[in-house]
Order: structure tokens, then sequence, then C-alpha cells
């Protein structure tokens, strides 16, 4: 009992230590703690409640009665461990399992991304390993820093996270390559001097890529808001490739 409240204890500490260093789970917390401590006056017998249950990991969709939609979901229960690549704590299976009666499934987390020819990708997380956006060679404990290579985004840290979150997960990353430049790391004295911009571009056209400069962006970008707000919309979307390349050619 003793040791079980100890590392109770431990948990709770380490949960403290990482919101405070992190301003995307302080803001959630607090956004949580502020929606369960809100007095509800509204006593009608209509209203909707929302309920969060935490550490369940969802495994299995089970049928109805009928199998015409789905009756409910087989949820894994976890807990949280240490996980010594990164320093934070994930939350791992238990090899426990519940079942959650309902009527419709809504899922929001996102794609899981590929691998890509090259690069090492821990198919588990579905990301590439990488140390503050800084590609490795491997998973290992052992594993080096690939120069010059970055990754962003889910690709970065899996498919979790809001706005707020790609915002800090790209100024990581941002930082990381500021700082290797002021290193050096991208300069070879006694290598042909880098052509920048222009000699990407003629890559580009070497490869017969099709690309959107970011004056075909802007172009783009005014197309959606007037096309929306023709239907009283921020924007309409263009979701196919050669419409977008062809409101980038407009005007």
């Amino acid at each position: 009992m003793f040791t079980s409240r100890r590392l109770i204890l431990r948990h709770r500490l380490r949960i403290r230590e990482e919101m405070r260093n992190s301003r995307i789970k302080r803001r959630v917390y607090e956004l949580l703690s502020k929606a369960a401590t809100v007095h509800q006056e509204n006593n009608d017998n209509d209203r909707k409640e929302l309920h969060f249950v935490f550490f369940r990991k969802p495994t299995k969709f089970l049928p109805s009665e009928d199998g015409s939609t789905v009756g409910a979901m087989e949820l894994e229960k976890t807990l949280l461990k240490d996980d010594g690549a990164t320093g934070k704590q994930v939350a791992v299976g238990t090899g426990e399992f519940e079942e959650l009666k309902c009527g419709i499934v809504l899922k929001s987390i996102g794609y899981k991304s590929l691998p890509i020819e090259g690069l090492s990708f821990d198919k588990y997380r579905g990301v590439v390993p990488n140390l503050r956006g800084r590609v490795l060679s491997s998973e290992s404990e052992t594993a080096t820093v690939e120069p010059g290579l970055y990754v962003v985004g889910w690709l970065k840290r899996g498919p979790t996270g809001i706005v707020a979150t790609n915002l800090h997960c790209a100024e990581e990353t941002v930082d990381s390559i500021l700082e290797d430049d002021r290193k050096g790391l991208f300069t070879d004295p006694s290598g042909p001097k880098r052509q920048g911009r222009r000699g990407l571009l003629e890559i580009l056209e070497q490869k017969n890529a099709r690309y959107v400069p970011f004056d075909g962006w802007e172009k783009i970008d005014t197309k959606e808001k007037a096309d929306g707000e023709l239907k009283n919309k921020p924007r309409e979307k263009i979701t196919r490739w050669n419409e977008l390349l062809e409101a980038a050619r407009e005007g």
C-alpha cells in the first residue's frame, strides 16, 4: 500500500511539472476545470450532458443486436508510464477491457502518417523519430541526428493536438533549424555556394514538379473567400488539385 501511494504521488508531481512546462496542456486543464465547476442553472430534464472519460483507448467497434449499427465500443484501460526516450509520460495499455454502449461514434483523432522512403519510422506511433524536430537515424538510444533533415506536424508527434499544438510544434522545429544555422551546420566552406530559393526553383523545374508559389496561394485564398461569401461562409474550400492550380493562375 505504501509503495502504491508513493507511485501515485510521484505521478501527480510529474503531471504538475508537465503542466507547468506546457502552455497547451495547462490551457486544456484550465478549460476542463472551469467546465467542471460552472454552476448549471438550467434544471430542464432534456438538458444534454457531456462526460469525459480518461485513461481509455478504443480498440474495437461492436455491432448492435441486429447488426445494422454500432452498438458499443470496446475500450482498453490505460495508465501513465515514463517514456525514457522523451522524458514524458505516455499512456500504455493494461490489458483490461470494458464496453461502452453507444449508437453513434464520431472519430476526431486525425490520420496516421505513412513511412517516407529513406527515413526511419515508428510504425506503432506513426512518426519519424526526432529530437525537437531533428530527424534521428533510428528509434534506438544510440540513434544519431540526420544532418539537415527536420520534421514537423503529425509526422513529428502523431495525430494529436489542436491549432495551438501545431503552432508550438512548428516553433520548436524552427528553433532547432535556427540553432543549427547559428552553429554553421549548413555551411561548407569547401563546397559550392548554395543557390537558395533560385536553386530550389531550378530543381523543381528540372523535375517538372507542379508547385504553387506564394502569390499563387494568395489567389487561391482570395477565390475561396469570395466563393464562401456567396454562400454566407468564411470560405469555400477548393478540394481538387487541378482546380487549385487553375485558381493559382487566375489574374
